[in-house]
């Protein structure tokens, strides 16, 4: 048969849930008061020498890197592989030539100008530059979307120079 249960056994039980309920909550405030750090690879990579990519879309960084490399006779430019309207990775189709969000229907010419659909503005160009060692360094964390602006030195690399 079991003890009944005295008036000094429930009290101390009593204590010991406040006890613990206490334990919990300090728990949680030390957690709260710890900084939560999300560990992201680095927007900051060495993407190959040009000679390594063919004339027109380069697809082959897309799945590490989420980046597209471009070159043309003379130039050779970045694209971060990310549709300007909700963030959806487009396609590169190479016999429409254009890159085609499969979400929302966007469409993106080479120069990632914006040919059709919700995109509000261009694709975003990376900044680039060539290393003294003669590859390609992609920094994702520097954008440009302006006609004009990303034209400039800092988002692509003069291939007609380098002779």
């Amino acid at each position: 048969m079991a003890k009944p249960v005295t008036r000094r056994n429930f009290l101390w039980m009593g204590w010991g849930m406040f006890a613990a309920f206490m334990g919990s909550a300090a728990g949680a405030v030390g957690k709260f008061m710890l900084p939560n750090v999300l560990y992201e690879p680095s927007q900051i990579f060495k993407a190959g020498r040009p000679e390594d990519f063919p004339l027109g879309v380069s697809t082959k960084l897309t799945k590490e890197f989420r980046v597209w490399i471009v070159k043309t006779p003379t130039s050779l430019y970045a694209f971060w592989a990310r549709c300007t309207h909700l963030g959806c990775t487009p396609n590169w189709f190479d016999a429409e030539n254009r890159f085609k969000c499969p979400c929302h229907g966007s469409n993106f010419s080479i120069e990632g100008d914006v040919i059709a659909g919700p995109a509000p503005k261009p694709l975003n160009r990376c900044a680039v530059a060539l290393l003294p060692t003669g590859e390609i360094l992609v920094d994702k964390s520097i954008l440009e979307t302006r006609p004009g602006f990303r034209d400039k030195r800092q988002f692509m690399i003069d291939l007609t120079a380098k002779a």
